[in-house]
C-alpha cells in the first residue's frame, strides 16, 4: 500500500541514518537518490506535492525535503508549502472555439490538456492581459545554479541548487511577459512552492521580461487561476498572491431550475452509508473525475497522487457511495474504488446536465431538500443546530448521538453552498 509503505520505508531510512539527530545538531540532512533507492524508489519517495502526501515522521518532527542536486536531496525543519487562498472569487464565463474537434473541454483527463483548452479559449490571454501570448517553454529542464533563503525553524536557511532537475507544466510568452504555468486536475488546499518557484528562479535569471508563476487548477468545468510574486527574488517564501480568477465554460443554472427540481424530485430511501462527512462537494465530483479518468483507484493511490489524507480518502469515497456514484471492492488486501455505472452515466454528459443531474442526486434526499426549502424560505443558511434538528426528521442510517448529527450537519451546508453556487447572478 503505497502511502503505508512511504511511512515505513522512510522509518527504516530516519533509523539508518539518525535524521532526526543529524538535523537537529546541524540543521539539515544531504541525502541521495542512491540511498533512498536502497529502500524504495526515490520518485516516489520524495514527491510530496501537499502537505498531506508528507510521511508521518517527517510530520512528527516538522521537517520537509527539497531537491539540491540532480539526486540529491535536503532534509531539513523548511518550510515549503503555501496554503491556498480561500476567499471569494470573481466568475467568468468563457466559450470555446466550436471549430475544434481535436481538443474536447468536457473530457479533460491532463494538465497538458487543461492547458491548451485555457489557452485556446483565449483563458490565458485574459487572465494575464497579453493579447499576443504563444507558447515557448515547457517540459522538464535543468534548474541551473542558484541560491536562495527559505524559512525554516532555526530562521532563515541558505540553500544552493545546482541542476537539480525542474518541469514546467506550460509557459507562454507575450509581448511583456514569460508566463510559466504549473497546472493540477484536481483539488488542493496547499502547494509547494518549488514548482513555482525553482521554474520563476530560473527564468528571472535567463531573461529580461517579466517572469510571472501562475497556478491553474481545473475540475469539473471551472478553470481556477492565481497568479503569484515573489517580493524577494532570494527568498522561498517570499511569494504573494497577486491575482486570482475562475473562468467556466458552462451555462448557469438558474433559481427557476433549483425551485422546480424541489418540487418535483423524487425521494429516495436513505441508503444503509453513514451519512456523509465530506463537507466539499466539489472534492466529490473531483474524485469521481479522477476515477472516471483512471477506471479505479486504491485509497493508497489517492493519498499518494492527490491532495486526500488516508481519513480524507475514506470520507470522500464513501459520500461517493451515499450517492450511488462509487463502489469499491477489495483486491490484494486493498479496498478499489470505481464509479458506479449511474456515475459513469453523469460524466458522459454535457457540464450543464451534469450539474443539474449532481443537484437532482443531492436533493433526492430528504435532510437536503428540507434544508435548501429552508433556505429560500428564510433567505439564509440556516444554523448548524437547525439543520440537525432537520436531520433527526431524515431517517439517516445510524446516528446515535447530538454531536454525531451537529457535525454531519456541515456536510449539508457545505453542499447547499455548492448547489447555491451554481445559480447565475
Amino acid at each position: 500500500m503505497s502511502k503505508q509503505k512511504n511511512d515505513l520505508f522512510w522509518e527504516r531510512i530516519f533509523n539508518e541514518y539518525d535524521i532526526v539527530e543529524r538535523v537537529l545538531s546541524e540543521g539539515f540532512f544531504l541525502i541521495s537518490a542512491i540511498e533512498i533507492n536502497k529502500f524504495r524508489e526515490a520518485r516516489l519517495m520524495t514527491k510530496f506535492d501537499h502537505r498531506s502526501q508528507l510521511p508521518k515522521l517527517f510530520v512528527k518532527n516538522n521537517l520537509s525535503i527539497l531537491p539540491c542536486t540532480r539526486g540529491k536531496y535536503l532534509i531539513g525543519p523548511f518550510e515549503t508549502f503555501c496554503d491556498f487562498d480561500t476567499n471569494p472569487v470573481e466568475i467568468a464565463k468563457i466559450e470555446f472555439p466550436s471549430f475544434l474537434e481535436s481538443l474536447d473541454y468536457r473530457n479533460i483527463t491532463s494538465e497538458a490538456t487543461a492547458i491548451n483548452c485555457a489557452f485556446v479559449s483565449k483563458i490565458l490571454q485574459d487572465f494575464t492581459n497579453e493579447e499576443n501570448l504563444f507558447p515557448t517553454v515547457s517540459g522538464r529542464m535543468s534548474s541551473s545554479v542558484f541560491g536562495f533563503n527559505i524559512n525554516s525553524a532555526q530562521g532563515l536557511s541558505e540553500i544552493s541548487v545546482e541542476n537539480a532537475q525542474i518541469e514546467i507544466d506550460g509557459g507562454f510568452e507575450g509581448d511583456f511577459s514569460l508566463n510559466l504555468i504549473e497546472a493540477k486536475n484536481y483539488i488542493a488546499d496547499d502547494f509547494i512552492i518549488r514548482q513555482l518557484y525553482f521554474p520563476y528562479k530560473l527564468w528571472t535569471n535567463k531573461i529580461s521580461k517579466k517572469v510571472r508563476p501562475i497556478f491553474l487548477t481545473y475540475t469539473n468545468g471551472v478553470f481556477h487561476l492565481r497568479e503569484y510574486a515573489f517580493d524577494d527574488i532570494n527568498h522561498y517564501n517570499s511569494l504573494r498572491l497577486v491575482n486570482q480568477k475562475k473562468y467556466v465554460i458552462q451555462e448557469p443554472v438558474n433559481i427557476e431550475i433549483i425551485q422546480q427540481i424541489i418540487e418535483t424530485v423524487k425521494i429516495q430511501n436513505e441508503p444503509e452509508i453513514p451519512f456523509p462527512q465530506a463537507d466539499s462537494f466539489e472534492r466529490v465530483i473531483n474524485l469521481c473525475e479522477l476515477l472516471m479518468q483512471k477506471g479505479f483507484m486504491s485509497k493508497e493511490e489517492i493519498t499518494q497522487n492527490y491532495d486526500f489524507d488516508y481519513r480524507q480518502a475514506n470520507y470522500y469515497s464513501s459520500a461517493g457511495k451515499y450517492l450511488g456514484l462509487i463502489d469499491s471492492k477489495q483486491k490484494e488486501g486493498q479496498a478499489i474504488c470505481f464509479l458506479t455505472e449511474k456515475g459513469k452515466r453523469i460524466f458522459t454528459l454535457p457540464f450543464y446536465d451534469r450539474q443539474i443531474e449532481f443537484i437532482k442526486i443531492i436533493l433526492s434526499h430528504t435532510a437536503f431538500k428540507e434544508t435548501l426549502k429552508n433556505y429560500f424560505r428564510n433567505g439564509e443558511m440556516p444554523g448548524k443546530n437547525e439543520i440537525a434538528e432537520i436531520m433527526k426528521r431524515s431517517n439517516l442510517y445510524r446516528i446515535n448521538s447530538d454531536s454525531t448529527y451537529f457535525r454531519r450537519a456541515s456536510t449539508i451546508t457545505g453542499w447547499i453552498n455548492w448547489i447555491m453556487s451554481q445559480i447565475e447572478e
